[in-house]
């Protein structure tokens, strides 16, 4: 990804200086089980460990090497062998390129997946600080952009925060669905390795043994994890996209922060637009496109084939590292976000109480009359506010039709904001456990 969307620690471990070191560990684990077996010597896998683990590997010498033997991982075992000497001999013994490759991206996805969490964990506890705040500041609902009744900006984030706690336990399955080692050999028979030396690298890596790798780990568990990072993505959107509608100038209820300096347009001085947003949007844009090369790597040829490989290469950094960047980015605007409540009611009240329409509606019924009576009776009456801005309290109290199924006084009374609000702490405890 470029450095523009990039965070240091994310990029760190896509680097090639992590992923050879990732190979270096692969190849150690697994002579340290071979030692065990009684296969290699147990000197020979201690100077791997010792030659290898104090080995700077030089990428551009690794490259330089690839460029002959048109094969990465025995680009990095030829420059291994500079360090170690004689005793590599006894390296890659019994394994296949893929054993390797496919067990570092699994590193390599847990690894991203642990600063992922941590990221979901901190707009967490943005959302959670920002809901509470704002917990019972009255808002209206929109429903096609519409306004449709009184809800509160808490309960519009505590939404958003149930959303990302869903999407932070899909994650820590994806995790633990990807984190699989496959030491299996060519084809995955283990015919020249023993499944103990897949076993004891598993371990040391922090990841389990591929139950039945086909020479790579099936691609369905990586096209669930990008699929994850895809939904992640598009609730991400989500959000950001409710933050520009109420920054709309029309709307103006909630507003990025715009910090000191800040400059909206090079044209338009009095510009403060929604840039980070915005540019969430397309970046969440980006993320998604990423799941469905994932899912077309699914289907390999028979045992393996490195159609998948090219993809890989490309969405495992650029998905994980976009991804940390933006609910980094994310999180910012959450706990920053300047919010107006008095434009809240303004707007609210823009439509002269229309907003309790339904209740009126339900009054109706309850005193003997047909839905569809009642529901003729609010409309006529809330029609006149959409078209001549009428008081629709005004309109109902003149409409005799109405006043002869309820009186004035309970009329009135459906127009209390309150009883939208009632259930708030409900809702509160549901989502966080407290209100």
């Amino acid at each position: 990804m470029i450095p523009r969307y990039s965070r240091p620690e994310m990029v760190a471990i896509w680097s090639p200086e992590t992923r050879f070191r990732i190979w270096f560990e692969i190849e150690a684990h697994a002579c340290d089980a071979l030692a065990e077996l009684g296969v290699i010597p147990k000197e020979a896998a201690k100077t791997i460990w010792e030659k290898g683990g104090a080995a700077k590997f030089d990428v551009e010498k690794i490259d330089e090497i690839e460029r002959v033997t048109k094969h990465d991982v025995i680009a990095f075992l030829t420059h291994l062998a500079e360090f170690v000497g004689p005793d590599a001999r006894f390296i890659h013994q019994g394994m296949t390129s893929s054993d390797v490759l496919d067990t570092c991206f699994a590193v390599q996805l847990t690894r991203a997946s642990d600063i992922l969490l941590a990221d979901i964990d901190g707009l967490l506890a943005a959302l959670k600080r920002r809901a509470f705040e704002h917990k019972d500041t009255v808002t209206i609902g929109r429903s096609h952009g519409i306004h449709a009744e009184p809800t509160t900006f808490g309960i519009k984030l505590a939404q958003a925060y149930a959303e990302f706690s869903r999407c932070r336990e899909r994650l820590v399955h994806a995790r633990e669905d990807i984190a699989t080692c496959a030491i299996s050999g060519a084809v995955g028979t283990f015919a020249n390795i023993e499944p103990y030396v897949e076993e004891h690298v598993a371990a040391k890596l922090g990841l389990k043994p591929e139950p039945v790798s086909t020479q790579v780990i099936p691609r369905d568990r990586h096209a669930m994890f990008f699929a994850t990072l895809g939904v992640i993505a598009s609730s991400m959107e989500r959000l950001a996209t409710e933050i520009r509608h109420l920054q709309r100038t029309e709307v103006l209820e909630a507003e990025e922060y715009f910090s000191p300096g800040q400059k909206g347009s090079s044209a338009m001085p009095h510009k403060r637009n929604p840039v980070l947003t915005e540019n969430l949007t397309g970046l969440a844009r980006m993320v998604r496109s990423m799941a469905l090369p994932a899912m077309e790597d699914v289907a390999l040829w028979h045992e393996r084939d490195i159609s998948h490989s090219s993809v890989e290469r490309m969405i495992g950094p650029d998905a994980t590292v976009t991804l940390d960047f933006a609910l980094s980015r994310l999180t910012g605007v959450v706990d920053k976000l300047v919010v107006y409540p008095e434009n809240m009611l303004k707007n609210m009240n823009k439509f002269r109480g229309l907003v309790h329409s339904q209740r009126v509606m339900l009054a109706l019924t309850q005193a003997g009359l047909s839905r569809e009576d009642s529901y003729r009776l609010v409309q006529r009456n809330a029609m006149k506010v959409w078209e001549q801005g009428a008081d629709f309290l005004e309109e109902l109290l003149a409409d005799k039709e109405v006043t002869a199924a309820l009186p004035e006084a309970e009329i009135r009374e459906k127009f209390d904001l309150g009883y939208h609000t009632k259930h708030v702490d409900t809702i509160f405890r549901r989502v966080f456990g407290e209100a």
